[in-house]
């Protein structure tokens, strides 16, 4: 006895309370989620055509410069071959050094802006095209020329060819992170409704879904998208639409979900209140989304290896999901009691042995909720989270291991019945291996849940985990 107050009384001071685990906890998933804010996905993306492969940059500069300024004279002339040398410019605006010559010739956006706008259709297609290319420029400069074209872009958003609604789309989305200017300028003429208006009318349309998803991604990941952006698109029947598009049918396609699912992810990011999210059904839907994915694996798919088919080709829109479900439970008590009331919980811990962090993140939103109260505790080990630990902390992923601890220590302190349940499932054997097997922090985390809050229960501790007589 006197051993096990000594050994107490020196983890104390190393801060294994619950109280100083919460905190390091919540500390630890506040700077998670900033790491994963600030480490932008911010990508521009070129939209080849048909059958192209990616362009290779020429390494002769001086002629792609010198071609830029004959075609840029040769189109301010009318006449038959006008098409062909629009052809030309767009594919000699994949040069950097060209596009910065482009620019710098007196009136060459507004000569392109007059033939994005003017009567013939496929001088409207290549001017589109030359301003896409444009847009994937390295130059920051870049941007800021392609502003009279702007207005035009959004507008054709509403009409026109689904390529061309496409390229409009993407060249928007590329201009979106450049520069404060563009950004602001693009709100100021009505990108979000422009966007509302384009998926409301394009929804059963896979590839202008996706590009839509991309431009409002862009859009979501400016700085201060929080205080100017993310109001105006919860204002709008943006989300709801976004939700819709989350969904496992392979006929729909993942990239729009995927797409979709990134632009959720950042509105929880950017704001603590997602009180009209959960209006909109986020929480149902994401985690049906979860468990209807889950089940691809575990329902009539009894073959072996079956996992890895699974995981090679919707792990992303998994793990974006699980994502949203925790930026969501990160900082709402009310998110949490939402998942147990609506008996999502069970599903969510059938997705705990998948790999490629999707397991991980599951983990993260049980540890959310584990976090809030004692009473969801006692609800989580009652709905199986304590068998599942069992098996998470025998995994070889270091992480897994540590988040599976965390959680187990939250589960354990909540009352004596969870522990004595835990120890009744063989948990003393488990931890007692995970002692002599690990090394540093993993093991002194067992040492203490052992010695601390489960040897108490040792009756339970024979060959078959009965209490002993």
């Amino acid at each position: 006895m006197w051993r096990l107050n000594k050994v107490r009384h020196k983890a104390g001071r190393q801060g294994d309370s619950l109280e100083e685990l919460k905190l390091k906890r919540r500390e630890h998933e506040k700077a998670l989620r900033q790491a994963r804010r600030d480490r932008q996905l911010v990508s521009k993306r070129l939209l080849l055509n048909e059958g192209e492969d990616q362009p290779e940059v020429t390494m002769d500069t001086n002629s792609g410069e010198q071609d830029v300024v004959s075609l840029f004279h040769k189109l301010q002339h009318t006449g038959p071959e006008r098409e062909a040398h629009l052809k030309a410019l767009s594919k000699a605006l994949r040069d950097p050094s060209a596009q910065l010559t482009f620019i710098k010739q007196q009136n060459s956006m507004h000569l392109l802006v007059g033939l994005l706008t003017g009567s013939n259709a496929t001088c409207r297609l290549q001017a589109v095209r030359c301003l896409h290319e444009l847009s994937h420029s390295p130059h920051p400069n870049v941007a800021p020329a392609c502003l009279p074209a702007t207005p035009y872009l959004l507008t054709y958003l509403s009409g026109q060819s689904t390529k061309f609604t496409e390229l409009c789309l993407y060249t928007i989305g590329n201009l979106c992170p450049d520069n404060d200017a563009v950004k602001e300028k693009l709100l100021a003429q009505g990108i979000i409704p422009a966007l509302t208006n384009c998926i409301e009318n394009q929804i059963h349309n896979l590839a202008v879904v996706e590009a839509v998803g991309f431009a409002l991604s862009q859009l979501l990941q400016a700085k201060d998208a929080a205080e100017k952006i993310i109001p105006m698109v919860l204002a709008s029947s943006l989300p709801s639409h976004l939700l819709s598009v989350l969904t496992p049918d392979p006929k729909f396609g993942l990239a729009p979900a995927i797409e979709c699912a990134w632009c959720l992810h950042y509105l929880t990011c950017g704001i603590e209140d997602n009180r009209v999210l959960l209006a909109h059904g986020v929480l149902l839907q994401c985690s049906s989304l979860l468990v209807s994915l889950g089940g691809a694996v575990t329902e009539g798919n009894k073959e072996e290896g079956i996992e890895l088919a699974y995981l090679q080709t919707q792990p992303a829109l998994a793990r974006e999901s699980a994502w949203v479900l925790n930026n969501l439970t990160a900082y709402s008590g009310a998110f949490c009691s939402a998942l147990l009331t609506l008996n999502l919980v069970p599903g969510l811990i059938q997705l705990l042995p998948f790999s490629q962090g999707i397991n991980t993140m599951i983990l993260r939103v049980l540890a959310n909720i584990a976090h809030r109260k004692k009473e969801f505790c006692v609800q989580l080990a009652h709905l199986g989270l304590l068998s599942a630990l069992c098996a998470t902390l025998k995994m070889a992923d270091r992480e897994m291991v540590t988040l599976s601890m965390d959680v187990l220590f939250m589960l354990v302190v909540s009352g004596p019945q969870v522990a004595e349940e835990f120890v009744r499932q063989g948990g003393l054997s488990l931890l007692e291996a995970i002692q002599y097997n690990s090394e540093g922090e993993i093991r002194r985390r067992a040492t203490h849940l052992l010695e601390h809050h489960l040897l108490s229960f040792s009756s339970y501790c024979s060959v078959d985990n009965t209490p002993c007589p």
